[in-house]
């Protein structure tokens, strides 16, 4: 490993021990867990330089290079069934600034091969990358995989292993998973001991050699979490403010997709942002998929306020106990205000009504955007239409607006509703809706967070991923567990699913 990696890795995590927390849900068992720990070497090098896909269509694909150091660079592709190359231009690199490539003029429906060539200048000499595959967007009828995860939360020293993270990814790039999403809480920046541009810019330079495990081969959507900060309630107006800084580090970094012919999404620029690519939806196969963000659109803070920490480190969000002010602030809201707001609501409602795909596919990082459980919560607010005590006040509360959230859900046949944040595998279902909620990647402790939040289901603790393939008649999901090495429990592997179930069409 080099020495950079190391020390960056290292003074990361130290500075934020002191900010770290416990689990209240379950006592860590890693007595160690606050100190430091190596890289992987793969992620090492994949600091060095990595490439990330995104945006994929019928017949384009876009691609992130990043090298730590000046190069220059060339990607080359193919069809996988074809033996020559078609070689693009050779690209100056400028050390830490990520470029994008479009690779254009694809064929719809098919698997290409590709590989970037590196050298330090025109005359020296080339070195060849290895060969990574993707794919093209999926005719009907078509069969395809893809994978996601829950909160993979890297800054908390206790809740984190790195190797298991990677280990995790590694297994999801062996799966050539069509794409692969991440349910947000994964560019954390509440626990910066100061923030500013450089260090929220850092927290997704840390994550991007992790991710290109996967997203070297896979293309990545990332949903927008809470702890990201990336939030409408944060906008002061001018260009120096935690979400302006985090969502240009996020559109820098990651190659996301923008509406055009062939994604919906959000057509407002924001001040010092632009187009925020935050929410957006896309065909592919015999499925509708759909992200959804509620943090960028809410006037109020959505979850935890800026500032105020996680006391329990495992999951549980500033004031989600009875103490501290966090809770205060937490207990003064109007939860009403937690809103998709009218254009995300109305061009929710015209993606599902329109669709006429068999599966369709709905990702936020969790219902209403905060609270915990799934469809204990689905019942509330603007997603269910009622108050706590059981009141419907969503014509009044959302005048003009025909449906709640799950009552689009149910009136335009959505198959499942896939959230993070509550650090468990948990399957639930609610009037022919299956609402799931993602594990942790990289949980050493194999915990089973905030389990007392869902009163049914079907539940498994961390750590591991989801995998979902999709077929003209059933979708079969599977959730994969993740283990360090000899810590297996026995009869148990990371190639035989823990817990199988299927999805038909609605």
């Amino acid at each position: 490993m080099s020495t950079l990696s190391t020390c960056r890795w290292a003074v990361g995590l130290l500075l934020l021990a002191p900010l770290l927390g416990t689990a209240q849900d379950e006592k860590p068992r890693r007595q160690g867990a606050r100190t430091a720990l190596a890289l992987p070497a793969d992620v090492v090098e994949l600091e060095r330089f990595s490439v990330i896909l995104g945006r994929p269509t019928a017949h384009s694909i876009a691609l992130s290079l990043l090298s730590q150091s000046d190069t220059e660079a060339q990607v080359q592709h193919r069809p996988a069934h074809a033996q020559d190359w078609v070689s693009g231009p050779w690209l100056r690199l400028t050390g830490a600034v990520p470029q994008e490539v479009e690779l254009a003029d694809l064929a719809p429906n098919q698997a290409y091969r590709y590989r970037v060539l590196l050298r330090p200048n025109a005359q020296g000499p080339s070195r060849m990358g290895a060969e990574h595959s993707f794919h093209t967007q999926r005719a009907p009828g078509s069969r395809f995989v893809f994978e996601l995860q829950g909160d993979s939360h890297p800054e908390r020293g206790h809740q984190f292993h790195p190797e298991l993270y990677a280990q995790t990814l590694r297994a999801a790039a062996a799966d050539r998973p069509d794409f692969y999403l991440t349910l947000g809480d994964d560019f954390s920046v509440d626990t910066l001991p100061e923030r500013t541009a450089a260090t929220v810019a850092q927290r997704y330079q840390l994550q991007r050699p992790f991710l290109a495990l996967v997203g070297q081969t896979a293309p990545l959507f990332l949903v927008n979490g809470n702890h990201e900060q990336a939030s409408r309630a944060n906008l002061d107006g001018s260009p120096h403010n935690v979400a302006v800084w985090a969502q240009t580090a996020r559109n820098r970094l990651f190659p996301l997709p923008a509406p055009n012919a062939f994604y919906s999404g959000n057509t407002t620029p924001v001040e010092h942002i632009g187009l925020l690519r935050d929410y957006h939806a896309w065909t592919w196969g015999d499925a509708l998929f759909v992200i959804i963000d509620p943090y960028w659109h809410s006037p109020q803070t959505v979850d935890n306020p800026l500032g105020h920490r996680d006391k329990a480190g495992g999951g549980r969000p500033a004031g989600d106990s009875a103490e501290g002010p966090g809770a205060a602030l937490k207990g003064k809201r109007d939860l009403w205000a937690i809103t998709l707001g009218e254009a995300q609501y109305r061009w929710l409602a015209e993606t599902l009504a329109s669709s006429s795909a068999r599966f369709k596919f709905v990702f936020a990082h969790h219902v209403l955007g905060t609270g915990r459980g799934g469809v204990e919560m689905a019942g509330l607010y603007e997603w269910g239409g009622k108050d706590p005590r059981g009141r419907d006040e969503f014509a009044q509360r959302r005048p003009g607006w025909p449906l709640p959230i799950h009552g689009l859900f149910v009136k335009h046949g959505v198959t499942a509703f896939f959230q993070g944040h509550d650090h468990v595998f948990v399957r639930q279902e609610l009037d022919g809706v299956t609402y799931q909620t993602a594990p942790e990647p990289a949980d050493p402790n194999y915990a089973a967070y905030f389990f007392d939040r869902y009163r049914s289901g079907d539940r498994l603790p961390n750590s591991g991923r989801i995998r979902v393939t999709v077929e003209p008649d059933l979708a079969r999901v599977e959730y994969l567990r993740s283990w360090l090495p000899g810590e297996h429990p026995a009869g148990q592997s990371a190639q035989s699913p823990a817990f199988v179930y299927e999805l038909r069409p609605r």
